[in-house]
């Protein structure tokens, strides 16, 4: 079904359901419904056969335990045990006073997470959860919605990730420009070089940190974004109170007034460095050589991930028996932990079988279809751009579409105009990056919402005019760069849009502004 326009259906409607009735798991169920359904001429027996081997896969492969998806939800659930057992025994009532006294305003205390997202560079997902964990008692104290630590989150996290060689995302990309080495135009250049050619050209990721940096210090709150922190600020609720508490989250109500920081620093560093630790020895051992991108390109991440967060998990453990934290408070921190993360592991669980269900349609391939005809080269970076944007938003996976993408946009660029080669590979990870944010069955959004613990719908709707606007001022510089064959002139014009654009929003916008009358972005 991939040379058919049917294979678009399943994900368009499971997207404009999200969109219109705000229910993303019955949106999903009906997107994977209609898709096992197209896939088996609407039979209803084998369409349900197909259904319980698709949701079977994520949980058994080739005869054994799919590891990398059980490992991701064991890590999601003992983080959540970790998160709840530090508020419990009070490092996250200690951590928030502590640094209230240091971050005395909201912008100081909105750049703590922005910064941490930055630094934490070494896997999306890692910095997606621990950013918002070690956050959320910071931007809780200064009354700064769970909608902003979201999209702070994940607007670090994704774009840094993947401009960076010494990340699980730059070696994943790495390891695919390596196996295009055949490719006209490649000759001679190895995947590390290729990669560090395309991050010039990578101008959604690039101006999506900048846009994080104008969120923080201007206080640019648009569309919905504006509605959740006037609601924070007025007192109305962190969350939208209309769709009830985030599960599990049940602040610091039943915290231990002894709490000290290092009950949260401690396991959250034991945490990083165990994980880190672990990526090391995972890559080396399943490397032939031992430098850092070549570790990093065979680390497993899900395997580093839980064993990283089992060992945060027995420090948080430890720090809240040393306070006194009986068996029946610990066994309400680990129950209340598990709930917290419930949301995003059924989200989780139906993003990955409508994704099975996606690229059992041909999705992508239909979608790269469209760009491999008769193009006008000025037009090539533009339209590889938003082909790879709308897959990305579709199928909810940016690793997939680079692995689609990358070799068709390398052919495209060889057959038309080489010396766009590594400009137009650019706009393939730009377009990934920016359908991802715009997807509500992305992973990295998933865990975004859960690092924060925002509503998911809330998450995705207040992202996607900031995705919106980045994507627009990208486009046109991937237009400039196909007309003028310069990567240099593509930025500068998308760099000098993004300006304007924000003086604009700046004038016109009127920024939320406290009880005390201070702006979200005042200093």
């Amino acid at each position: 079904m991939s040379d058919s326009f049917l294979s678009l259906v399943p994900p368009i409607l499971a997207l404009g359901l999200v969109v219109l009735s705000r229910k993303v798991l019955l949106s999903l169920s009906i997107g994977i419904l209609s898709g096992v359904a197209l896939l088996n001429g609407f039979e209803p027996l084998p369409s349900l056969g197909m259904l319980y081997e698709i949701v079977a896969g994520i949980f058994v492969s080739d005869g054994g335990i799919n590891t990398g998806n059980v490992f991701i939800l064991g890590f999601l659930l003992v983080l959540g045990m970790t998160a709840a057992l530090i508020s419990v025994c009070g490092g996250s009532r200690s951590f928030a006073e502590w640094a209230a006294r240091r971050f005395e305003t909201r912008r100081g205390t909105l750049s703590f997470p922005a910064l941490l997202g930055v630094i934490l560079f070494i896997d999306d997902y890692f910095n997606a959860l621990v950013v918002g964990n070690v956050s959320r008692p910071v931007t809780d104290r200064h009354g700064i919605s769970r909608a902003k630590l979201a999209y702070t989150v994940d607007s670090t996290s994704a774009p840094i990730c993947i401009l960076m060689p010494i990340s699980s995302w730059g070696a994943y990309i790495i390891s695919v420009f390596a196996g295009m080495a055949t490719v006209s135009g490649f000759a001679g250049v190895g995947g590390l070089e290729a990669f560090v050619r395309t991050v010039p050209a990578n101008y959604y990721a690039l101006i999506a940190l900048l846009m994080v940096g104008c969120v923080v210090f201007f206080g640019l709150d648009i569309g919905p974004m504006r509605t959740h922190e006037k609601r924070a600020l007025s007192g109305g609720g962190l969350t939208d109170p209309a769709k009830g508490t985030v599960a599990g989250d049940t602040g610091d109500e039943q915290a231990n007034p002894a709490g000290r920081i290092r009950d949260l620093v401690l396991p959250i560093a034991a945490l990083v460095v165990a994980t880190v630790t672990a990526m090391i020895v995972t890559g080396a051992r399943a490397s032939s050589e031992t430098t850092p991108l070549s570790v990093f390109e065979n680390t497993d991440v899900p395997t580093s991930l839980l064993c990283g967060g089992v060992v945060g998990w027995l420090v948080a453990i430890f720090f809240a028996r040393r306070r006194g934290t009986g068996n029946a408070a610990l066994g309400r921190g680990l129950w209340s932990g598990v709930k917290s993360m419930m949301p995003a592991i059924w989200i989780l669980l139906f993003a990955w079988t409508i994704i099975e269900v996606i690229d059992q349609l041909g999705t992508g391939e239909y979608l790269a279809g469209l760009v491999s005809g008769r193009i006008d080269t000025a037009l090539i970076p533009l339209l590889i751009f938003l082909i790879a944007g709308f897959m990305s938003l579709s199928t909810g996976t940016s690793w997939g579409t680079f692995g689609i993408m990358l070799p068709i946009a390398a052919d495209i660029a060889a057959s038309t105009d080489p010396g766009l080669m590594f400009a137009v590979l650019g706009a393939v990870l730009a377009g990934a990056i920016w359908g991802d944010h715009c997807s509500p069955i992305s992973d990295t959004t998933i865990m975004s919402s859960a690092g924060a613990q925002s509503h998911h719908i809330d998450h995705v709707v207040t992202q996607l005019p900031y995705a919106l606007i980045i994507a627009g001022v990208s486009a046109v510089g991937y237009l400039a760069l196909g007309l003028t064959g310069s990567g240099s002139i593509g930025l500068l014009v998308s760099l000098a849009l993004f300006a304007a654009t924000v003086a604009v929003l700046r004038r016109l916008s009127r920024e939320t502004r406290s009880p005390e009358g201070e702006p979200s972005g005042a200093p």
